[in-house]
């Protein structure tokens, strides 16, 4: 990677972002000592800090959200044009892009049918978790009103997203939750609860054994990632999905797929859930909506969910929520021309190619490294766990993990890992390049690991 001056002086902002600014998820006390990263440019794979130093971005903007990778042109005027026009309007009217990005999306999500407009991710699944709730109130007389989560899956970072995750970690001291949400056991089999010779269906099983606990009755909806993203990067074990949504046809449970990592082309199709033939109820997305261009989120359902909130003799029957950003016209802007770019570069199928490559890149450092014990994923959503002892399976202490991001960080290469989040099992490599990523970008990424698992591991 190249050492190079900074183009203009950022000491100013440095000092004003040492300041005033609160970070996610940072411990600012080591700032009082150091400076912030502030990064200033980027541009595909590449971004540029305020040093002037070059990193190639192997997660996608640190949290797997620009999937088209950096300084599109297009995408930045798409946005401009639309929002000099007709910048926002509340959502309770219509926009120009708004419903042409909802048709075009409709288009490759075969079986769903309607499209609500908001800003995060964890706002789209809290009004997943409204709509269930209110259907439960409309229908069952206000019984069947749980939701199911899975250990080690995230949904965000309100009160009741986090009610609804299985990190320990990032709930913490955030209690008393939101009550009416159960957990289901994880589905990862390198670490199997249990020694069965068909682990995805009786992974899936431990959730129909959940839901006869707690009363078919009662249960109201089943909210997953179809690949866990932050608990490990876990693929599920095959035959799990199909027996998933066996089980909820079977108590009239509506199945939420939380599609906000995976969704719009990570995986090599336009969803996740799309490799495996099951059709959801509710499907949630964010971040490579418009990767990163600009805030949007959706929460997509079936035309049956929509149709349970159509009732013009009830005052109170339809969807009783609103969106404040949601209205804003820059979003869906960006998706379309975001969606423009993956079909006609055919990113897509990139992405599936490259991550092949990455899958096997990784499984030569499994052969020659004795710290990763397991390595999982779908197209270019990949991890690799680390561990102590590849035997006994010990997952690899934290420290150790971060050891080697920052290594990699000094070979000017950016990855991430599992953090904070499940108390002794923040040991997992996670990779997400963007979606233009060539056959030359993914080496190096794998190279950078393999000479930062040499340092940290010997």
């Amino acid at each position: 990677m190249n050492q190079v001056a900074p183009v203009n002086d950022f000491s100013e902002i440095i000092s004003a972002d040492r300041a005033h600014v609160w970070h996610h998820l940072t411990q600012h006390k080591a700032h009082e000592t150091t400076d912030p990263r502030i990064m200033v440019e980027g541009k595909g794979m590449r971004v540029w800090d305020a040093t002037g130093r070059e990193h190639l971005d192997a997660v996608s903007g640190g949290v797997w959200t620009v999937n088209v990778g950096y300084g599109r042109d297009t995408i930045g005027q798409a946005i401009s044009d639309q929002v000099t026009k007709m910048n926002f309007f509340a959502q309770n009217n219509g926009s120009v892009p708004g419903a042409l990005f909802a048709q075009k999306l409709i288009e490759r999500m075969p079986g769903m049918s309607r499209v609500y407009y908001v800003n995060s991710g964890s706002e789209a699944n809290e009004k997943a978790f409204k709509m269930v709730r209110q259907i439960a109130q409309k229908r069952y007389g206000g019984q069947k009103y749980k939701i199911l989560y899975r250990e080690r899956d995230y949904h965000g970072s309100t009160i009741s997203t986090i009610s609804a995750g299985g990190q320990f970690e990032r709930n913490a001291h955030y209690g008393p939750y939101t009550p009416g949400f159960v957990e289901v056991p994880h589905c990862l089999e390198y670490r199997a609860q249990w020694d069965v010779e068909n682990y995805g269906q009786r992974a899936a099983d431990a959730i129909d054994e959940v839901i006869l606990r707690e009363g078919p009755e009662t249960v109201g909806a089943l909210c997953l990632e179809t690949v866990t993203a932050g608990g490990g990067v876990i693929t599920p074990p095959e035959g799990y999905w199909q027996r998933v949504q066996e089980i909820c046809r079977k108590y009239d449970i509506l199945l939420h797929l939380d599609e906000v990592v995976c969704g719009i082309g990570r995986t090599g199709k336009w969803f996740g859930y799309q490799h495996y033939g099951i059709q959801p109820d509710l499907v949630t997305m964010a971040k490579g909506v418009a990767s990163g261009y600009a805030a949007i989120a959706c929460l997509v359902t079936t035309e049956k969910v929509f149709e349970m909130f159509k009732d013009a003799s009830d005052p109170m029957g339809h969807f009783r929520d609103i969106s404040t950003y949601g209205g804003c016209t820059g979003g869906p802007a960006a998706a379309l021309e975001n969606m423009r770019i993956i079909e006609e570069e055919g990113l897509l199928e990139n992405t599936l190619a490259m991550g092949e490559r990455l899958m096997g890149n990784l499984r030569e450092l499994q052969e020659r490294h004795a710290a990763i014990g397991d390595v999982r994923g779908l197209g270019l959503f990949c991890g690799a766990e680390l561990v102590a002892d590849r035997e006994t399976k010990e997952p690899a202490p934290e420290a150790k993990v971060q050891a080697v991001i920052a290594e990699c960080m000094a070979q000017g290469v950016i990855i991430g890992a599992t953090a904070r989040a499940i108390p002794g099992f923040n040991n997992t490599l996670c990779l997400a390049p963007a979606l233009i990523a060539t056959a030359e970008d993914i080496d190096a990424i794998t190279a950078a690991i393999d000479v930062a698992l040499t340092r940290v591991f010997g």
